[in-house]
């Protein structure tokens, strides 16, 4: 137990870290406020030369004392680790961080990817950086609408205001592509790759087959009780999980068998269990 609380401390501050030098190097010195606090941040800094960290982090503890009272404790030391960390670390590295281009496309894709990157370590590891986060869940038990409308509605504002305060239209355009590559970044840090695929086998022969996966692949396999909506007749689907290296062979192996078999092939992004990743 303390080993694992020892290493969701070190993923949370590597993830800050990272998201910090995605702010310090790619977004801030060129203006794209990719939503967020820290896009509101960099609006203020740039606007009354604010530093960026500790105006998140002003911004950041008045919300997560409102969130405390309002959601209740459920925001605990991994939020003010992951906000005070982050703050911390973008003020102190904004110095010393080199201006690699002044590319706005360049540097709205690798800051979106980089932070992302960070972010999805940070959420992994079962932290967050707080900002919009927060606001979005006070936001939704005030009102009731949904934490995802409310992160969209508060990231959209911020990402205009930038517009609004910077005079540039395209800035904003640039932020909200930042916004975008971030959010998927993220997702396939928490998610994984696509590196197994799984397959919905309705198949007459539905034993063979699994057999036959079994002794040719070594895979197990899973029986879901079905019935066809038109026919009403009720049969097995079989449910196996395998490889991308695998995939053509169980194609194969399945239109061996029966050629009329209906196949559904699904990308799984995180497979746990025998066979594939353990659970750490």
């Amino acid at each position: 137990m303390k080993g694992k609380w020892l290493r969701d401390y070190l993923g949370i501050i590597l993830g800050t870290v990272i998201t910090a030098l995605a702010l310090n190097i790619f977004l801030i010195p060129n203006k794209i406020a990719a939503g967020g606090i820290s896009g509101l941040a960099t609006v203020l800094h740039h606007t009354f030369g604010l530093p960026v960290g500790m105006t998140m982090l002003a911004f950041d503890i008045p919300m997560f004392l409102v969130a405390v009272k309002i959601l209740g404790a459920r925001f605990g030391l991994n939020t003010l680790l992951g906000a005070g960390i982050l703050a911390v670390t973008i003020d102190l590295t904004a110095p010393l961080v080199p201006l690699l281009t002044r590319d706005l496309m360049l540097n709205s894709l690798y800051g979106g990817i980089l932070a992302g990157i960070g972010m999805g370590i940070v959420f992994k590891f079962k932290g967050t950086t707080a900002g919009t986060d927060l606001t979005a869940a006070i936001i939704n038990k005030l009102t009731g609408i949904s934490i995802g409308q409310s992160l969209l509605g508060v990231d959209f504002f911020v990402i205009a205001l930038a517009g609004i305060v910077f005079g540039s239209a395209e800035l904003s355009l640039y932020g909200l592509i930042s916004l975008f590559v971030t959010t998927q970044i993220i997702d396939l840090v928490q998610e994984g790759a696509s590196t197994a695929k799984a397959f919905f086998i309705m198949s007459n022969s539905s034993a063979e087959v699994a057999d036959a996966i079994m002794d040719e692949l070594g895979r197990g396999v899973t029986f879901l009780s079905g019935r066809g909506a038109y026919t009403q007749a009720d049969r097995e689907v079989v449910l196996c999980v395998v490889s991308t290296r695998e995939v053509s062979h169980l194609k194969e192996l399945v239109y061996r068998i029966d050629r009329q078999a209906f196949v559904i092939v699904a990308s799984a992004h995180e497979v746990l269990g025998e066979g594939f990743s353990s659970h750490r």
